[in-house]
C-alpha cells in the first residue's frame, strides 16, 4: 500500500490569513507549468485526479492543501513560467507564494519537479537559488524519466547535481516517472522523513544521499519577490 494512500484534499488558500492554523509540517511542491507536478502528487497519493492536471500555464494561482494526516500537509503551489497569465494574476501569485515560501514556519521542505528532458531552466535555477538560503531541504524530482534513455538519465542527474552543489544548501535528487510509477519508493522515503512519518522497511532509500550543506552566498530576491504580506505564516 502506498505510504500516502490516504492523502485527501483539504482546502484552497487564496490569502495568507487563510493558511491552516493546525499545521505542524508541510511539504510544498513547485515546478514549471506542465513539468509533471500535479501528476507527481497524484502518483504519490495513488489517486488519478487528486491534484488537477492543467494544460494551461498559470491555471492554478492558489495554494492547494492536501492532508496527509492531522496537522501534516502536501501543498501544491502555482506553476511558474506563466507568460500568458494576466499581470494582475501574476502580481497576486507573487504576493502569496513568495512570503509563504520564505516565512511559513510549518514548511519543512520543497519538492521541485523538473521535466527530466528539459531540467534546470532559468526559472528552475531562480527557484533553487531563491529558496536555498532558507536552510530548508530541497528534493528535486526529475519527472518523465521514462522518456529518456539510461544514458540520458545519467546525464540529467549529473547536471542537476552540479547545479545544486554550485548553489549550495541541502539538496537531494532522483529520477521519477508518473507513467511507469518508478521512483515512488525513493520519494516516499524522503518526504516521510520530512513529515516525521514511519517508513516501511521495504521502502527504498533515495537514489542519492542528500548533498552536504555547502556554504551559501547570502542573496535574496533572486526571483524579484519582496517580503510583504507575511502575516499568519507561523504554525498557528
Amino acid at each position: 500500500m502506498p505510504l500516502f494512500q490516504k492523502v485527501v484534499f483539504q482546502t484552497t488558500v487564496v490569502h495568507l490569513r487563510d493558511l491552516p492554523g493546525d499545521s505542524l509540517a508541510e511539504i510544498a511542491f513547485a515546478g514549471r507549468s506542465n513539468s509533471g507536478k500535479s501528476s507527481a502528487i497524484n502518483t504519490l497519493a495513488n489517486h488519478i485526479r487528486l491534484a488537477f492536471v492543467s494544460k494551461t500555464p498559470g491555471r492554478t494561482q492558489h495554494l492547494n492543501y492536501f492532508r496527509v494526516e492531522p496537522g501534516k500537509y502536501f501543498v501544491d503551489l502555482p506553476g511558474y513560467g506563466f507568460a500568458k497569465a494576466p499581470e494582475e494574476i501574476r502580481s497576486q501569485w507573487e504576493g502569496l507564494l513568495a512570503p509563504y515560501l520564505r516565512y511559513r514556519e510549518a514548511l519543512t521542505g520543497l519538492v521541485l519537479i523538473m521535466d527530466s528532458r528539459h531540467p534546470l531552466t532559468e526559472l528552475d535555477l531562480q527557484m533553487l537559488g531563491w529558496f536555498a538560503p532558507t536552510g530548508k531541504p530541497i528534493h528535486v524530482l526529475l519527472s518523465k524519466a521514462d522518456k529518456l534513455t539510461r544514458q540520458q538519465q545519467i546525464l540529467a542527474m549529473r547536471e542537476v547535481e552540479q547545479a545544486c552543489r554550485a548553489i549550495g544548501g541541502s539538496f537531494s535528487w532522483q529520477l521519477f516517472s508518473s507513467l511507469k510509477k518508478s521512483g515512488v519508493a525513493q520519494a516516499e522515503a524522503v518526504l516521510a522523513g520530512w513529515l516525521g512519518l514511519t517508513v516501511p522497511e521495504k521502502t527504498a532509500p533515495p537514489l542519492n544521499p542528500p548533498s552536504e550543506k555547502i556554504a551559501r552566498p547570502k542573496k535574496r530576491g533572486a526571483m524579484g519577490w519582496s517580503a510583504r504580506n507575511t502575516g499568519n505564516l507561523g504554525k498557528g
